[in-house]
């Protein structure tokens, strides 16, 4: 049996291609995000390595406000010098040293523009001198307040040498100019560690411009002496300093660093892994329909076998082992695949975060046993059904001349409507419940299910009605006909480009209703110019806060209010807060009025919440709230108004002052209210002459504006677009698949056809019809479950500011004119094959 297993499938190896591919392109995904993640994640360690391989012991301040990697940047508290005193004349301390290095510090290349790159930090330090580790390429350190050393590799993407007067944005968002008196790099030739930029001043500098305060540092890095261990002497300095610190030796600050890091990483392994898993999911409906039509084509080889005395069982196994044979090859054409794609993002990763040193290129264990574990159980879960099938041929059918029944569908069409309005249960629970996610992935993987399971019964009425477009030719009436005939074959073909379809639609329906609730948010505002940068790292850019003052002077301006925005423990909770520079203008310039207590003046003291916010702390005007900032000490504030949410500047609203111990000490966004009747284009060129020495920071009118916020989410968009384009290409693979066993199946009907007069183009213009009609069916089907799923999402949303409902008709139309185009493609080689097959030998074939 095992021989006769190992002879057919040799004898139809191009058959089993295709669904091979499937396999291959979705392990692909699962080896390479590994293989991915696994380098980064080692290049991660050994850049913190290198970065604490001078220091024994380092001391930090708890952050007053804990923030995760993924949340943003977590600011530790200010270390007084009184605490390097200490820790200086402690046994076993060689060398104690206060340390300044803060993300912030973006310098202004030669062109004028800010040097920068997404991802890694721009370092604002002061200057410590050479070490083992640090050393200067040209030049010397600074000794003048006006004076730095910038590492090599900011000084190449700068364009700038030593000699250079050079501005420089620092923690206030205030442009300084500086002479770069010195260049610096990194043992081993590296002109960067992991592409950070960094900027070293004197001590003074460092401290004022970085920390905000003199006389204080952000670490303290500690030399051990001979014969004492970084253990004992992180107890010994831990015990001096007490609880406010955080004490580890350099081995152990290196690996938490990089943890933080790897958390991110394994966010987005965790997407790679939900797109991979996607792509597989849409082969699983390649895999059934390649194994159920050889099943159908080996009825008679089945049957006989089944005649001289194999059992059910081994018919099983026999259709399984094809399979595991299937599955396992595949699977190892993908992780080869996958490394090669593993190594290649991870090369553009280090290129685009400006600069990574890159591990060498490893494969861990987890992406060979996933990959494996996947592509082959995966491709035996898709072969259980046609193996089944196959086991329940009975032996006298090697004796006729069998066709492939159609069984009823009332079983499969009940099956797929519990499924789906299981599916529809979960949808519901999971996108309004907290923590839903789980739940909502699961609705979403089983409404597939079901729908699929549904498509069957749908298949004939829809595909009958699209196919009546082409009915006006004989080709395009078999075409029509063809496609309808067998309906289970249609539907999981039909399906499969269902899956992807669906998934781009539901993205864009939600994507394309966020950009209307933005417009219609942003016009809401009375506002005519925003004074705001574009993002593009864990911090948005700010201005320094005398712009707010000097634009309430220009002509034509009636109010201007900054505002600023951190993390903050509001009662011992972690909760977004803003502060404003002015708050009697906000009700006027969002419409707003006061649910409860006045929203038009803030005291030094005092707090405005928006009411969903004071709902869900039972809070109420007069309750004090306990406010803890990034810097600074906590402080009390009484809740003196309660603005309704969608009209309201944040969750927490506190007083200008407040701002001044934000991570960010300045505004990141700028409202100007001009007077009635004011051209904008009249005040704009003003305004802009006023953040002109911040390159990172723009003045826009509220069109611009709105194409800022939207244009973000296009490029999440087009993003998803393309990885979700693998399993569009696997569903294509899956017409073409279907069509050439299809046209396998009916060798000697294509046969009969051409001996009755229809000509090879005729035959052609009937494969193609038959695979339009299919591709536009599951488009069809696709658009109408993502568009609800869409519609849901953003219903769910509701009250995270998606107030508008909108369908992407055009992109929706693109979908099913591709769709067509999909489908002409998909035919060229079945229809070329069919139009080439020999008349008689077609009727003479069994």
């Amino acid at each position: 049996m095992l021989r006769a297993t190992l002879k057919s499938l040799l004898a139809r190896k191009v058959r089993l291609i295709l669904s091979g591919l499937a396999v291959i392109l979705g392990v692909m995904f699962v080896a390479g995000s590994f293989v991915l993640t696994d380098t980064l994640s080692r290049s991660f360690d050994s850049i913190f390595s290198d970065a604490y391989s001078q220091t024994d012991v380092t001391v930090a301040g708890k952050a007053k406000v804990a923030v995760s990697e993924m949340e943003g940047e977590q600011v530790p508290a200010n270390i007084p010098q009184s605490a390097v005193t200490t820790v200086s004349a402690l046994p076993g301390v060689a060398q104690a040293r206060g340390v300044v290095a803060a993300d912030g510090a973006t310098m202004i290349g030669s062109n004028g523009k800010a040097v920068g790159s997404f991802g890694p930090p721009q370092l604002g330090e002061n200057w410590l001198g050479e070490n083992a580790l640090t050393q200067l390429r040209e030049g010397r350190g600074p000794t003048a307040d006006d004076e730095i050393v910038v590492n090599v590799g900011l000084a190449t993407a700068g364009k700038v040498k030593v000699g250079d007067r050079v501005g420089v944005l620092t923690l206030d968002a205030k442009q300084r100019e500086f002479t770069i008196v010195g260049t610096f790099g990194y043992s081993g030739d590296r002109d960067s560690l992991g592409g950070v930029n960094e900027i070293a001043f004197t001590e003074p500098v460092a401290q004022r411009l970085m920390l905000g305060a003199p006389g204080v540092f952000s670490s303290i890095d500690v030399k051990a002496t001979d014969g004492t261990t970084p253990a004992a002497l992180k107890e010994r300095v831990a015990a001096a300093l007490g609880a406010d610190y955080t004490v580890r030796t350099g081995e152990e600050a290196a690996a938490d660093d990089a943890a933080g890091l790897k958390d991110s990483l394994k966010f987005f392994n965790n997407i790679l892994l939900g797109f991979a898993g996607i792509a597989l999911f849409v082969g699983i409906f390649l895999i059934i329909n390649t194994f159920s039509i050889v099943v159908a084509q080996r009825t008679k080889e089945l049957a006989l076998l089944r005649a001289i005395g194999a059992g059910r069982r081994q018919v099983i196994g026999s259709v399984l082992t094809e399979a595991v044979i299937v599955g396992t090859v595949a699977s190892v054409i993908g992780v080869g695949a996958g490394i090669g794609v593993g190594a290649l993002l991870a090369f553009l990763a280090g290129k685009f975060s400006g600069g990574l040193e890159l591990a060498g290129l490893g494969v861990p264990p987890v992406a060979l046993v996933a990959s494996f574990v996947v592509g082959v159980v995966v491709t035996i879960v898709a072969a259980v059904m046609p193996a089944l099938r196959a086991s329940r041929i009975p032996p006298v059918a090697a004796m006729q001349d069998v066709a492939t029944p159609d069984r009823p569908l009332t079983k499969i069409t009940a099956i797929g409507g519990v499924i789906t309005a299981a599916a529809a249960a979960l949808l519901g629970v999971g996108l309004y419940a907290d923590g839903g996610l789980l739940l909502v992935a699961g609705g979403v993987l089983l409404a597939f299910v079901g729908v699929a399971l549904l498509t069957p019964v749908l298949s004939r009425p829809v595909v009958g009605l699209l196919g009546r477009i082409f009915a006006w030719s004989v080709p395009g009436r078999l075409g029509r006909l063809n496609s309808g005939r067998n309906p289970r074959r249609t539907a999981i073909t039909a399906s499969a480009l269902m899956v992807g379809i669906a998934l781009v639609t539901g993205v864009g329906v939600v994507a394309s209703s966020a950009k209307t609730s933005i417009a219609g948010a942003v016009e809401s505002i009375d506002a005519q110019l925003i004074i705001q940068g574009t993002q593009t790292g864990p911090r948005a850019p700010t201005f320094a806060p005398g712009v707010v003052d000097e634009a309430k002077a220009v002509p034509g301006v009636r109010d201007v209010v900054g505002v600023g925005s951190d993390a903050a423990t509001v009662d011992g909770r972690q909760q977004w807060v803003t502060s404003v520079t002015d708050a009697a203008p906000l009700p006027a310039i969002y419409g707003s009025t006061a649910v409860a207590g006045s929203i038009s003046a803030l005291g030094p003291d005092q707090v405005i919440v928006s009411d969903e916010t004071a709902k869900d702390h039972n809070w109420s005007v007069g309750s004090v709230l306990t406010v803890q900032l990034s810097r600074g000490n906590e402080h009390r504030y009484t809740i003196s108004g309660i603005a309704p949410k969608d009209k309201a500047m944040g969750e927490v609203m506190l007083p200008a002052a407040a701002m001044q111990d934000f991570a960010q000490p300045a505004p990141s966004l700028g409202l100007v209210r001009l007077d009635e009747g004011t051209p904008v284009a009249s005040v704009q060129p003003q305004i802009e002459a006023l953040v002109a020495d911040n390159p990172l920071v723009s003045v826009i009118d509220q069109a611009a504006f709105t194409d800022q916020q939207t244009g973000m989410i296009d490029q999440v968009l087009v993003m998803i677009q393309i990885l979700l384009a693998l399993a569009i290409l696997i569903a294509v693979l899956g017409i073409v698949n279907t069509l050439a066993l299809s046209v396998m199946e009916r060798t000697r009907e294509l046969g009969l056809l051409r001996a009755i007069g229809l000509s090879r183009g005729a035959t052609m213009r009937m494969i193609t019809v038959e695979a339009v009609v299919i591709s536009v069916f599951g488009a069809l089907l696709g658009v109408v479950v993502g568009g609800g799923l869409g519609a849901a999402v953003v219903r769910a949303l509701r009250d995270q500011g998606f107030t508008d409902l909108t369908l992407p008709w055009s992109t929706i139309l693109l979908y099913l004119g591709v769709a067509a185009l999909v489908g002409c493609v998909a035919a060229i080689v079945p229809s070329i094959r069919a139009a080439r097959l020999n008349v008689l030998g077609a009727i003479a074939h069994e």
